[in-house]
């Protein structure tokens, strides 16, 4: 009984596991979207009321886009692997010695000869599905995405707006409460350690230094900030205070 709970529960975080980089890449976007817009409103010397709603329309539109667009490019991958996977199927059952000849040849590439190679193809041709998997991966280098969509989208509009409600946590505490805080500081010292804290988590996605993949995920959200501040204040010179 012990034994199945710890394989059930292996299994479950192996499953959050193979969506960790649409949580990463959402988390990413979620955080400096978000961050850029306050930085923008606060480089403007808008009210914490309206940063806070700019913040929010911002971080469900944007999350909401970007996950449909995450569940559309992943169907569509699969769509497009399920029609040559049909073409492939109707070639080896029309055109068995054409497709058995491109498996041949194949697998001369990859330095079979003789009796050996003829095995090869004997054994592959024996089995349609296989032999279509082979055709598919060698032939059109395409690969099965095993995710499902759906879950792909959720999991990029989770991290987008998870992380993404990181810098306006203490514009809401502002709002609500009466504590004189600096607001713009520490909403960049928490949104600097999701940065970390996401940075880190690619590194684990791509398989590189961590030091490194955290440098580049703070990187981007300081240009992000400073764009937006700078645009922001501009705007603010020339639309609010307008003589």
């Amino acid at each position: 009984m012990k034994e199945s709970l710890i394989h059930q529960e292996n299994s479950y975080f192996g499953k959050l596991q193979e969506y960790l980089r649409e949580f990463v890449y959402g988390g990413i976007d979620g955080a400096v979207t978000t961050f850029a817009v306050v930085a923008g409103g606060f480089g403007a010397n808008l009210d914490t009321g309206i940063i806070i709603i700019l913040g929010f329309a911002n971080l469900f539109a944007d999350g909401f886009s970007m996950s449909v667009g995450a569940y559309l490019a992943a169907k569509s991958e699969k769509d497009n692997y399920k029609k040559h996977q049909d073409i492939e199927y109707w070639e080896v059952d029309n055109l068995p010695e054409v497709e058995r000849q491109e498996i041949k040849e194949i697998y001369e590439a990859k330095g079979f000869k003789g009796e050996l190679l003829e095995k090869v193809v004997d054994q592959i041709c024996s089995d349609k599905d296989l032999w279509v998997a082979e055709m598919m991966k060698d032939e059109l280098n395409m690969m099965e995405e095993t995710k499902s969509p759906f879950r792909i989208g959720l999991a990029t509009l989770v991290s987008f707006i998870v992380i993404g409600f990181i810098p306006l946590m203490v514009y809401l505490w502002d709002f609500f409460s009466e504590v004189n805080i600096n607001i713009f500081f520490w909403t960049s010292i928490l949104t600097g350690i999701a940065f970390i804290l996401v940075g880190w988590m690619k590194s684990l996605v791509n398989q590189t230094p961590a030091l490194r993949s955290i440098a580049e995920t703070l990187l981007l959200g300081l240009l992000a900030a400073l764009v937006a501040y700078y645009v922001g204040d501009l705007l603010e010179q020339f639309f609010l205070n307008k003589p």
